[in-house]
């Protein structure tokens, strides 16, 4: 038995998350669908993430077990005639027996856009959070100093995690003014905020719990010392709002 590690993008606009569901359109399910096509087998295919519904990715790693003698390079130009143009196998590779993508990662990082609408400002509508006012960087990124290190994260998990320990390792955490945007070759005049959340791992929601909580504290509605309350109290019923899915990316993970 082979073990294949492939490395996808995706857009999640247009599903309801990677990991199947009954009756909803998901990657997993569809790189499964063509796994069969390809090869013939019904196999799960694990990923290092489960990202949720909207939530993109530029860098998702997932591994599947196959009896075929197909080579990698082959795998990855079947599996990609068979899935949507909206998720791509960017490479493919064969891997030990005792890869796992989500227990062999040492550290996920993933990244949140936050833009102002102005000029051109409709095309980044499907992978930020548009916003009508100013945010204080400064006083967000004073807040998030509270969040690095081993902490545990309770008050920024949703509601049917199923992680049994709350304890995760935020190693570096940056909140990025940036004064334009380059997408397709066009340059977006449009300031965004992006936040990056690198961690050992993470809780259901905790990257969107965070982003809400310091967007809050950027309108002013709370003090930069409300972050370290609200991580104290591990309670999720005194954080933040949870932040819209479209304006989070996978964005590395690091073996």
């Amino acid at each position: 038995m082979r073990r294949i590690k492939l490395s996808l993008q995706y857009d999640g606009t247009d599903y309801s998350g990677w990991q199947v569901q009954d009756n909803q359109k998901t990657i997993q399910g569809l790189l499964e669908d063509a796994i069969v096509k390809v090869t013939g087998e019904r196999t799960r295919i694990t990923g290092a993430s489960r990202t949720d519904a909207g939530v993109h990715a530029f860098s998702q790693v997932a591994s599947f077990k196959t009896e075929s003698s197909l080579e990698p390079q082959v795998f990855l130009r079947a599996l990609n005639a068979n899935i949507p143009d909206d998720i791509r196998v960017i490479n493919a590779e064969e891997s030990s027996a005792d890869f796992h993508p989500r227990y062999s990662a040492k550290n996920k990082t993933y990244s949140y856009l936050i833009s102002r609408p102005g000029d051109c400002s409709v095309f980044l509508r499907r992978y930020s959070w548009q916003m009508h006012y100013q945010l204080n960087a400064d006083a967000m990124r004073e807040a998030a100093d509270y969040l690095r290190g081993t902490h545990d994260f309770s008050s920024f998990r949703a509601s049917g995690c199923g992680s049994k320990n709350p304890i995760r390792t935020i190693l570096k955490i940056e909140v990025s003014e940036l004064p334009s945007i380059d997408f397709m070759s066009f340059k977006f005049n449009v300031p965004l905020i992006k936040i990056s959340i690198q961690a050992n791992a993470f809780l259901r929601h905790m990257v969107r719990n965070i982003v809400g909580m310091l967007v809050e504290i950027g309108r002013g509605r709370h003090p930069v010392s409300q972050m370290k309350e609200v991580l104290s109290l591990k309670d999720r019923r005194f954080s933040g709002l949870t932040a819209p899915a479209n304006g989070l990316f996978l964005e590395e993970i690091d073996y």
